[in-house]
């Protein structure tokens, strides 16, 4: 049996630069994986076909069947890795689904480097088929600190020290390409609001933004209120986690941090996730 670790994937600061005429969004984020909350994957080779369960405190309404990202993945990679779509994958879901946390793109990628990690496959045709599978896949791939460029296919390792991120995620969730719908009728707002940069990211970017948030406050009005809520109970800034709905309180290294917690649990009624950023995969 393999085991992965699928750590989530928390976007600092988003610039949507514009629609591209495949239809997707060109991006400028910095982008950094996060150890909690993570989802874990135990792979057994051997069988017929793909057989997935999904289980754990996140796993309600996350997809079972062929549309799930890592059977997706799994059929991809038959191509390089021919036994992949012949495996047992029990999911162990954390990673809350429609919190712009990653979660999906995580668990492919995690499925991606646990099955070609002994094989003999060119990285880059693993990077190829990770951009087929969606814009997270290959910096969830890579790990780490990274720029992430294009519709996500770019993806620039940045130095960035060990940082604490809270993570908190309010009791409802948002679509993706609902957020990116939003956008674009809304005529591709950009934010007016940022988050001073912590010292230890400043070198990367002076200001940490968000230019979908505008778009998903506008999809979810309540999406505000706690903003406003966490913001008040943390007395910080909050940073929305790529499409939402999740936020982030961002610390540099040794910040205090722990009183923050439980003044925000108690306040919001919610559990917050206290994260460390995590090195490249290896």
């Amino acid at each position: 049996m393999l085991e992965a670790v699928a750590p989530a994937k928390l976007t600092l600061s988003l610039r949507v630069l514009g629609t591209r005429p495949d239809g997707f969004h060109d991006l400028d984020a910095l982008v950094v994986t996060v150890d909690e909350p993570h989802d874990v994957l135990r792979i057994t080779p051997g069988g017929s076909g793909v057989r997935l369960r999904v289980r754990g405190p996140a796993s309600d309404g996350v997809p079972t069947g062929d549309d799930n990202l890592v059977a997706r993945a799994a059929r991809l990679l038959a191509a390089l890795v021919p036994d992949a779509t012949d495996v047992e994958i029990v999911l162990d879901k954390a990673i809350p689904p429609g919190a712009g946390l990653g979660g999906g793109s995580s668990d492919a990628a995690a499925f991606l480097r646990a099955m070609t990690a002994r094989a003999d496959v060119d990285p880059a045709r693993v990077h190829e088929l990770a951009a087929q599978l969606g814009s997270d896949v290959p910096v969830c791939l890579r790990g780490g600190s990274a720029r992430m460029r294009g519709r996500g296919d770019v993806v620039e390792p940045v130095s960035l020290p060990a940082l604490r991120v809270l993570v908190v995620v309010p009791p409802f969730g948002l679509s993706t390409p609902a957020v990116y719908r939003a956008w674009d009728e809304l005529g591709g707002p950009s934010s007016t609001r940022a988050v001073t940069a912590p010292d230890a990211v400043r070198h990367v970017c002076k200001e940490l933004v968000n230019d979908l948030e505008p778009a998903a406050e506008h999809v979810e009005p309540r999406l505000a209120r706690f903003r406003t809520a966490l913001e008040d109970a943390a007395e910080l800034p909050a940073l929305l986690a790529g499409s939402g709905s999740a936020y982030a309180l961002v610390y540099g290294p040794g910040d205090g941090w722990r009183d923050v917690v439980g003044r925000v649990e108690r306040a919001l009624g919610v559990t917050v996730h206290a994260g460390l950023t995590m090195a490249p995969s290896a």
